[in-house]
C-alpha cells in the first residue's frame, strides 16, 4: 500500500489517479499512524511552505514523515514534497523538515523574458542513477509549476537537473527518500515509469 500524505495541500488527488491508473494500491491519509502503517509513501503537494509546514506540525504528520526516514520506509516527494524535506525554505524563511540538508531557493531571473513560475515541459539531465529512474532516457521532457527550486548542501544528494535560467536540481535524494521537483503525475508516460519504478523500489540509492 502507498500512503499518500494529506496535509491540505493541492495534487493529491491527481497523485492517486496515475496510481489508480498503474493498479498501485493506494490511500491518502491525514492520520500519521495510519501512514506509518504503509508499505511506501508520497509527500506530494501545491502550495506555500509556510501554511505546509504550520499544517504537517499541527496533525503531527512532520513526525510520521520524520519516523518513517528513520525507518527506512521509501518515501517519494514531488513539487512542494520535494522543497520542504530540506532544512529551510526562502519561501516565507520557513524552518522545514531537515530529511535532506540544504535550503529551498527562489528563482530569481535577470532575464526578463524568463517568466516565473517555470512552468510547463523542459529536459532533465540526469547526474547520477537512481532505481527510481531506471529507464527514463537522457533528455526525457517533464512537467514544472514551481517558483522555488530545490538545492541540497551536498552534491550527491543530487540525481538530475533541469536549466531554466541557471541549472538547478529537480531530482534530490537520500537513502530511502527521493523527490522530484517536476510532477510526475503530469509528466506523460516518463512520470509514470518513475511512479511505477518507486512503487517496487526497495529503499535502497543502489
Amino acid at each position: 500500500m502507498v500512503g499518500i500524505v494529506d496535509y491540505k495541500a493541492g495534487n493529491l488527488t491527481s497523485v492517486k489517479r496515475a496510481l489508480d491508473y498503474l493498479a498501485v494500491p493506494n490511500a491518502i491519509f491525514a492520520d500519521p499512524a495510519a501512514l506509518l502503517r504503509c508499505d511506501r509513501i508520497i509527500f506530494p503537494g501545491v502550495g506555500n511552505a509556510a501554511s505546509a509546514m504550520e499544517t504537517l506540525r499541527r496533525r503531527g504528520l512532520d513526525r510520521a514523515l520524520t519516523d518513517a526516514f528513520v525507518r527506512g520506509i521509501p518515501i517519494l516527494g514531488i513539487c512542494l514534497g520535494a522543497q520542504i524535506i530540506l532544512t529551510s525554505s526562502e519561501e516565507g524563511n520557513t524552518e522545514c523538515l531537515n530529511l535532506i540538508e540544504g535550503r529551498c531557493r527562489k528563482f530569481v531571473m535577470e532575464d526578463p523574458l524568463m517568466k516565473i513560475p517555470h512552468m510547463g515541459w523542459n529536459e532533465i539531465a540526469i547526474a547520477r542513477a537512481h532505481p527510481v529512474l531506471e529507464g527514463v532516457k537522457p533528455n526525457s521532457q517533464v512537467y514544472f509549476v514551481h517558483s522555488y527550486y530545490p538545492l541540497p548542501t551536498d552534491d550527491r544528494m543530487v540525481f538530475a537537473t533541469c536549466a531554466y535560467g541557471r541549472v538547478f536540481p529537480c531530482a534530490i535524494g537520500s537513502n530511502n527518500l527521493f523527490a522530484t521537483q517536476f510532477h510526475l503525475e503530469k509528466s506523460g508516460p516518463v512520470g509514470l515509469s518513475m511512479l511505477k519504478n518507486f512503487a517496487s523500489w526497495d529503499g535502497r540509492p543502489c
